[in-house]
């Protein structure tokens, strides 16, 4: 089976910045799509970025373009999220997810998940 293990979440202050990490095993991670999703305090889960495996990269949130940068290194079966410029309201639970391509148009259709990792943006 596919695991996905994330990482890198904490504690920042306003304006500082995080890199999460999510590790894949048991797949071939090289031929996965790999996204980044959230779910803040009192909302919904949300889509925030993926990486194709192609490479093709697509944002889904609108207040983190320009400010998070999502890339893997397929050497290291290992997607990241860089996190830049936080702000208190990036504040949540971030979870990494894989699929299988197979032309799916949803943000939110993937066939693994890891466990999520905690980020915490104080003021």
């Amino acid at each position: 089976q596919v695991l996905l293990v994330a990482s890198g979440g904490g504690l920042v202050q306003a304006g500082g910045s995080l890199r999460l990490s999510c590790a894949v095993s048991g797949g071939t991670y090289s031929n996965y799509d790999m996204g980044w999703f959230r779910r803040a305090p009192g909302k919904e889960h949300e889509f925030v970025a993926a990486i194709r495996w192609s490479g093709v990269v697509t944002y889904g949130v609108d207040s983190v373009k320009g400010r998070f940068t999502i890339s893997r290194d397929n050497a290291k079966n290992t997607v990241y999220l860089q996190m830049n410029s936080l702000k208190p309201e990036d504040t949540a639970v971030y979870f990494c997810a894989a699929r299988i391509p197979n032309g799916r148009g949803s943000a939110y259709d993937y066939d693994y998940w890891g466990q999520g990792t905690q980020v915490t943006v104080s003021s």
